[in-house]
Formats: C-alpha cells, sequence, structure tokens
C-alpha cells in the first residue's frame, strides 16, 4: 500500500525494518539518492537484498528539471520540446516522443528501476507546477504525444504511469506549496484536460497518479482522496482497472485530510492502491497507519515490475540507442 522514501545514498540500518514492514511495496528515489550509476546499482541490489526481488523500485525521470538521475545518464529534454516539434513537423513529433521513452525506459531498466512516473499527461496551460514537464496545452496533440510516449516506455520495458489525474496543468498554484482548486465543471475538464489521460488508458498505461488538486464542482476533496474520480469516473466511467497512486502525503495541499496518518487513511479509503511518502520523516507514521488495512489486489501492482532488461553494457552496445539519443537530445540545440 506504500511506496516509500530513502533518506541517503546507501540503505540505512533502520531502513531494512521499513522495507519489510507490512504494507510496503517499494521505494521512491531521489536526487538526495544518487551519486553515480554504480552507486544507486548498489543502493538498488541492496534495497532487493533485504526486501526480495518483486519489491517495487521507482524514480522521476522524465527529463528537464525532473530528472533525478544525471551523470552517467542521458540528459532528457523536457517534454514541451516534443510539443513545440509537433507544430511543424507531426509525424517526427510522435517518433521523437518514442524515442525520448524508450531511452529512459532502458537506461532505468539497466539500472535496476521498475518504473518512472511518466509521462506527465497534463495540459500546458499556465500551471506552476507542470510548465514545459508538458507535452502541449491542445487536448488532441498532448493526446497523440502521451499514447506515443506510452508505447515507447512499453518498447523499453517499463510500465507507464500517467499524471496527474484528472488534470493540474489548468492549475496555476503548485500543490506542493499550497492548496489548489480548480472549479471548472466535469464536462469542461472531461473535454479538455482529462483526454491526454485517456488516450493514454486507450494506449494501455498501467497506472494513474491522482493530483491534490480540488475540482470543486466535482467533489469537495483533492482528486488522490476523492471516490467520485478515483471510483465513479475513472474506474466506473473511463473502464481503468490497473493501479493508482495517491500523489506524495508530504506535499502542502495533501495537508487537507489532516496528519500523515489521516492522508494515508484519506488515499486508501478514497481507492488508491499505492500511496507515495517521500520523505523519510513521515515513513513510519505511514506504515503504522495502514497496519491491519487490507493489501491492494495484486493484479494492479504486479504489472508495474519491470521486465527482462538488458544489461547497461549492452545497452551502451546498441547502435539503436546511439542513434535515438542523437535525435533526441538535438531537440534543445
Amino acid at each position: 500500500m506504500l511506496i516509500i522514501g530513502l533518506s541517503g545514498t546507501a540503505l540505512q540500518a533502520h531502513e531494512h525494518a521499513q522495507l519489510t514492514a507490512p504494507g510496503v511495496s517499494g521505494v521512491i528515489l531521489f536526487s538526495r539518492n544518487f551519486q553515480s550509476r554504480e552507486q544507486v546499482s548498489a543502493l538498488i541490489d541492496a534495497v532487493r537484498e533485504v526486501a526480495g526481488d518483486d519489491f517495487l523500485v521507482c524514480v522521476d525521470q522524465e527529463g528537464g528539471r525532473v530528472q533525478r538521475f544525471r551523470e552517467g545518464y542521458t540528459r532528457l529534454p523536457p517534454l514541451s520540446l516534443l510539443g513545440r516539434l509537433h507544430d511543424t513537423d507531426p509525424s517526427a513529433a510522435i517518433e521523437r516522443a518514442e524515442e525520448h521513452a524508450w531511452i529512459m525506459a532502458s537506461e532505468m531498466r539497466a539500472t535496476g528501476v521498475d518504473f518512472s512516473f511518466a509521462p506527465v499527461a497534463d495540459l500546458d496551460r499556465g500551471s506552476a507546477a507542470i510548465g514545459n514537464r508538458a507535452l502541449h496545452a491542445d487536448p488532441e496533440v498532448a493526446s497523440d504525444l502521451v499514447q506515443a510516449y506510452v508505447r515507447g516506455m512499453h518498447l523499453g520495458g517499463m510500465a507507464a504511469v500517467l499524471k496527474h489525474f484528472p488534470g493540474h496543468g489548468s492549475v496555476k498554484e503548485d500543490t506542493h506549496e499550497s492548496s489548489a482548486i480548480d472549479p471548472r465543471s466535469k464536462d469542461d475538464i472531461m473535454r479538455t484536460d482529462l483526454r491526454p489521460f485517456v488516450a493514454g488508458i486507450e494506449a494501455r498505461a498501467e497506472a494513474v497518479m491522482a493530483a491534490h488538486v480540488k475540482y470543486t464542482a466535482v467533489d469537495d476533496q483533492p482528486a488522490g482522496y476523492s471516490h467520485v474520480w478515483i471510483e465513479e469516473i475513472l474506474r466506473g466511467e473511463l473502464g481503468f482497472k490497473g493501479c493508482v497512486f495517491g500523489d506524495d502525503i508530504s506535499m502542502a495541499a495533501a495537508g487537507s485530510a489532516g496528519g500523515i496518518a489521516a492522508r494515508v487513511h484519506a488515499n486508501l479509503d478514497a481507492g488508491c492502491d499505492l500511496v507515495l511518502a517521500c520523505f523519510p520523516e513521515a515513513v513510519p507514521e505511514a506504515i503504522a497507519a495502514v497496519k491491519g488495512r487490507r493489501p491492494s489486489p495484486m493484479e494492479r501492482i504486479a504489472p508495474l515490475r519491470g521486465e527482462i532488461a538488458s544489461t547497461w553494457e549492452g545497452l551502451v552496445d546498441n547502435p539503436q540507442r546511439d542513434r535515438f539519443i542523437k535525435r533526441v537530445t538535438a531537440l534543445e540545440s
């Protein structure tokens, strides 16, 4: 039920018990956990030695300003450059989106990471939190690129996670720092921000991450705490059968539910399968909160595990990778 954060670049003694605690399904890695490819591979090996081979390891490796692993990895352009290319050459943009995704996924899989929280399916419509992390402002363009990105991730052996459902891109406030409200009608959201998520689901994305935004015309709770958004709309109307993540419970906008335990319960009660406790100081209380709760269905979580991956040496010796990197990194020139 939980994906937890680790404190540093090596596994600490007290974290062994956290990894094996009931309800903990995986870890999420950040820049604080990274020094080099060799170091982070060793950290992942240490995690799996304690928690087992099926334990999930994930990261935010979108590209642009949200890329946790940098030295030794391809510097990925922000997704907005794919949208900019689409304005002049749609077919090339679709190809670059698939290649961007494949590079990211194959490098992470060769390192031992199961999945990245990608792609960002939000629209580029003025959000402080999203900005150039979004593919495009136009729902149709964003939908085409989201589908291409999901295809590329799958080709790289990685599950896709659409975020931040049902769309954070039209909300100016940054939920990391403050509460955020979107007063638009459900119909308006369905016609615009939600369309790339529908496209991603049609492309068989394995998971969706819910936003901490309150869409007050639909429900008075943030989407990650909302039975209406998760069970009635996402699972009911859209027919999504995969894994639903609640965004990090340490974010400012998550505080509407109360303390750490209340936030965990609010996510799970609304229908989330996995909850992110990204900051180490939140982990003990989050673990205590899930004690005695029914585990999330394994058929939703198991598809998040990475497929068989190339070794790093085999990946580097792949001429296709060289071609993809050359074309994708040229987007920033």
